[in-house]
């Protein structure tokens, strides 16, 4: 497989679970008792990283690849969003979880991951579009 596919299967893969997240997973954490999304979010967490960091690292090192090897400017545009992913995932996300698991209530937190995690759906919606245009190109 060349890497011009293995980036756009990397895309669809965060593409999908961005979605699923957004529409499906954080809007039911809103639906637990504290104590109960204390002992979920632990076991979430912990599970959900096993899909999204190797989704997330192969997409950041396939960007950095292409940039160095064969730059281009939409190599590059897809490098800087997948920047963003990573800027919004350490910077807002990770802190929220944090929250989520120590605040004694943490509702607020909730609802402000579901409100920030926009942003990375659009981005990762968007690095998607911009791959299937540019594939084969």
């Amino acid at each position: 497989m060349d890497i011009i596919t293995f980036k756009l299967l990397i895309d669809t893969g965060l593409f999908i679970l961005i979605w699923i997240v957004q529409l499906v997973i954080y809007p039911g954490f809103c639906y637990y008792e504290e104590a109960n999304m204390k002992q979920w979010h632990k076991s979430y967490t912990r599970g959900i990283t096993y899909v999204v960091m190797p989704l997330m690292l192969s997409q950041l090192g396939i960007y950095g690849y292409l940039i160095l090897t064969s730059f281009s400017w939409i190599n590059l545009f897809g490098f800087i969003l997948t920047i963003l992913t990573w800027l919004i995932t350490f910077i807002q996300a990770i802190p929220l979880h944090r929250d989520i698991e120590v605040l004694p209530d943490s509702m607020s937190a909730r609802k402000k991951l579901i409100s920030i995690n926009w942003s990375r759906t659009i981005i990762w919606t968007s690095i998607l579009i911009i791959s299937i245009l540019s594939y084969g190109k």
